[in-house]
């Protein structure tokens, strides 16, 4: 390759325009599922809502609804991992280290309400 071909790459300029489409929907999630396969990995995102006991000492149970899912391609994923660590050591650098929640020992007087942390599965 000529130093004028090398030259005139070197100084193209990229600029990327980024686009929300006006059905763009943002999701909330406390939790994430996936795995991955030789092509892609896949992450599907979720939240959990406990549905109400028919009577008292039934079995509690926890309604997993799945709110969307991400498929990116092995290269797409290694990025992503390493723009979240950074962006978490940037997060914990300004607030501090990030904390799982605490699962508290429960009194009796707690019998009949439950933790909404258990339920809600964030410990």
């Amino acid at each position: 390759m000529s130093d004028q071909a090398e030259d005139n790459k070197a100084k193209r300029k990229v600029r990327i325009e980024l686009y929300k489409p006006n059905d763009f929907k943002q999701v909330y999630s406390i939790g994430a599922v996936g795995g991955h396969s030789p092509y892609d990995f896949r992450i599907g995102f979720y939240n959990d809502m406990p549905l109400p006991a028919a009577k008292a000492g039934e079995e509690q149970v926890i309604q997993r609804r799945l709110e969307t899912e991400v498929i990116l391609s092995p290269l797409a994923a290694l990025e992503l991992s390493k723009w979240l660590n950074q962006h978490i050591k940037d997060y914990e650098a300004m607030f501090g280290p990030i904390r799982r929640a605490q699962v508290r020992p429960k009194k009796e007087s707690d019998t009949a309400l439950q933790d909404s942390t258990e339920i809600q599965g964030y410990t």
